[in-house]
Parts: C-alpha cells; structure tokens; sequence
C-alpha cells in the first residue's frame, strides 16, 4: 500500500476492465482524484448499454458520478474532465447533453474540459470520459 495515494473502487460505477483502478487520488489536504475513463458501461452487468450516442455519454456521466459520490462529494467537486470521441461531429449533441445533466444536478460552474476524437474505445464504446475532482473528505 502506498501512503502517497488513495485507491478508489465502487460497485456505484462498473469495475475496471483491465489493469487499472477506478480512480486514484493524491492525500494532500484536499485530495485530488483522477479517475480512470469512464465507458458507458452498465454498472451492474458491466456491458454497454446502448448503441445510442446520448444514452452513453449519460451513463459514461453517471458513472463518473458514482465514483464521485462514493467518495461523499458531487459534481461540484469535478475540476476537469477529458471527453474521448469516436466521432467529434456530436460535440454539439454533447454539449448539450452536460448543460442539461448539470442542470439537473443542480450545478451552475462548468468544469474545465476538453474534447478529443480518437479512432477508437474500449468495448466498442462511442465516448470515453476521465475527470479530476477535488475530495474535501
């Protein structure tokens, strides 16, 4: 075990799918977690859940969210967040899709973010989605 990182893992968000971890954090005061990305994976049975762009970059969102909220903290906390894209011509469809899930979280400030196509993803995923977050905890 290593003292200069925190190790995150919840069953709120699908297990990993090789060899990494949820998320790791660094314990200086307020901690700074970096999760892994996120696919949209369904938490439970750790398959894709749609072949619907929208339907996955909400699940790729509430599992982020879930390891987030593992640790007590919300979508407040997020200070970053790198979006992978299969397909950058639904940057707008994305875009719209984070103002009305954060919206409906009740969060007014954006994290900062980028957004990045790439040829491909795990599982065949349309968006892949990582973030740093700051735990108060």
């Amino acid at each position: 075990m290593n003292k200069n990182k925190i190790i995150i893992s919840t069953d709120k968000s699908p297990s990993a799918i090789g060899t990494y971890s949820q998320a790791v954090g660094v314990p200086f005061g307020c901690n700074i977690i970096y999760t892994s990305g996120q696919v949209p994976l369904h938490p439970k049975t750790g398959k894709i859940i749609s072949d619907n762009f929208g339907d996955q970059v909400v699940q790729t969102l509430d599992n982020i969210q879930g390891i987030i909220k593992s640790r007590g903290c919300s979508l407040n906390n997020i200070m970053k967040l790198t979006v992978y894209l299969i397909d950058l011509s639904n940057f707008d469809e994305l875009n719209a899709i984070f103002q009305n899930y954060w919206e409906k979280a009740n969060v007014s400030d954006y994290p900062a973010r980028s957004a990045v196509e790439v040829s491909k993803l795990p599982k065949k995923s349309q968006v892949e989605i990582e973030a740093i977050f700051y735990d108060e905890n």
